[in-house]
């Protein structure tokens, strides 16, 4: 049997992982294609985790994980505007409101909101994974939660376009309302229309003349 060491702790907290004795078999299936190969979100979590990690390595003064905060956190927001890929007229601009703008305008490029709630989900996650405490994940700050929630009304608005997701009823409750209806139906039936009286005859017109 052989000791296998846990790997190299970069999340910056102390790491609560023992070793962990693997034997042949165990070996065998975590070498499977199945165990080593990473679904797209989990991917893209890991992805985005060591960039926020290398965005605070850079930072100045640099920042240890368990130092950040949700103003970091907003700080890390708005450094990824630079890269965004999505038009977001200002209140001046004439093509404010437009979700189809006829000409293009020098109004900045930023991330669209769905993506910084994406990212900002897949962080708070990975936060936890690496061993942050749920109560003090600063991916889940109210601050961060009214950031995103302002990116969401002022994109709506500058874009022309609706963030409001439709509610969709429970199929159940659905079925219900025909219900309802298909029993209206049938409790209001119209009774067919009488078909008009016949015209009289000869016998009856000679004895009323």
């Amino acid at each position: 049997m052989d000791l296998v060491s846990p790997p190299p702790n970069t999340s910056g907290f102390p790491s609560s992982s023992p070793t962990v004795p693997t034997t042949p078999t165990a070996r065998a299936s975590s070498s499977s294609p199945s165990a080593t190969t990473p679904s797209r979100y989990e991917s893209q979590k890991r992805r985005d985790w060591n960039t926020f990690c290398q965005y605070l390595r850079n930072h100045r003064p640099p920042l240890s994980l368990p130092m950040c905060s949700g103003a970091h956190v907003l700080e890390f927001l708005r450094y990824l505007d630079q890269f965004g890929k999505t038009k977001v007229h200002n209140q001046n601009c004439p093509f404010f409101g437009l979700p189809n703008p006829p000409a293009p305008c020098p109004c900045p490029l930023r991330q669209a909101w769905g993506s910084l709630d994406a990212l900002i989900g897949r962080l708070r996650a990975a936060y936890e994974e690496h061993g942050g405490r749920p109560e003090a994940n600063p991916f889940g700050a109210r601050a961060v939660r009214i950031f995103l929630r302002e990116v969401r009304d002022f994109q709506a608005k500058a874009r022309g376009v609706s963030y409001d997701k439709k509610r969709k009823r429970p199929k159940q409750q659905q079925q219900q309302q025909q219900q309802k209806v298909t029993l209206n139906d049938n409790n209001n039936v119209t009774p067919p229309p009488l078909p008009p009286p016949p015209p009289p005859s000869d016998h009856q017109s000679a004895a009323n003349e």
